[in-house]
């Protein structure tokens, strides 16, 4: 089969307005999955063995099953007991929950990082407890793990495909069906790969720059 230039021109808007519908759910999952990944660790470290165990269980089952699973008991199992959401707010909280269980193991990691003499300074000042993390310990904690977060975001993006189970009809549900209409697969397949192509690479460059430029104020901080 060749490579119709006319068609793949034809479809490319199509494509387009469906990458819009991609990158929302994309910002959306991430910002949700960054306060769910917080929440969790904070819950994590509550101290309330009840609400510890529930954590941890909730962040196992989370991280042990599929995307795909999570997405479907979302939108298929929830409406049985009564809670029904659009298509596009079921993608966002999928989404979400699903990387927020990853993303609660890279807070871990950061707040672990944080020196422990900060926390002591912080007992010795008096420092309340929304202080403390809000002013000394997150603010040390995050810059650390921007490099991780720009990679799950690249993951997040590279997975929202995975929302056309859903019926929303994101970059690659456009392009199936597309597909499914003209009977030809080369174009649009070939369309959407290049766009997250294109998508994809600089936000690559824009981690490793991070990266980079973590690594260097930590060797002029020593």
């Amino acid at each position: 089969m060749n490579f119709d230039f006319d068609y793949a021109l034809q479809i490319l808007p199509t494509l387009l307005r469906a990458t819009v519908i991609t990158f929302q759910a994309t910002v959306g999952g991430m910002v949700l999955a960054m306060i769910v990944g917080l929440a969790l660790e904070l819950l994590r470290r509550s101290g309330v063995k009840p609400v510890v165990y529930a954590t941890k269980g909730f962040v196992s089952f989370v991280r042990g099953t599929p995307l795909l699973i999570q997405l479907y008991f979302l939108y298929y199992v929830l409406p049985l007991y009564g809670l029904s959401l659009e298509t596009m707010e079921t993608g966002i909280l999928g989404l979400g929950l699903h990387y927020g269980a990853y993303l609660s193991e890279v807070y871990r990691a950061g707040i672990d990082g944080v020196p422990k003499g900060q926390w002591e300074a912080a007992t010795a000042l008096n420092a309340s407890r929304t202080h403390t993390w809000l002013r000394i310990i997150l603010p040390q904690a995050v810059p650390p793990m921007l490099p991780v977060f720009g990679n799950y975001l690249i993951a997040m993006f590279k997975d929202t495909p995975l929302l056309a189970t859903i019926t929303l009809l994101e970059l690659l549900g456009t392009a199936q069906a597309e597909a499914a209409i003209s009977y030809r697969y080369l174009e649009p397949y070939t369309l959407v790969g290049l766009i997250f192509l294109v998508l994809s690479w600089p936000s690559a460059s824009l981690v490793r720059l991070i990266e980079n430029r973590i690594r260097a104020e930590n060797r002029n901080g020593r």
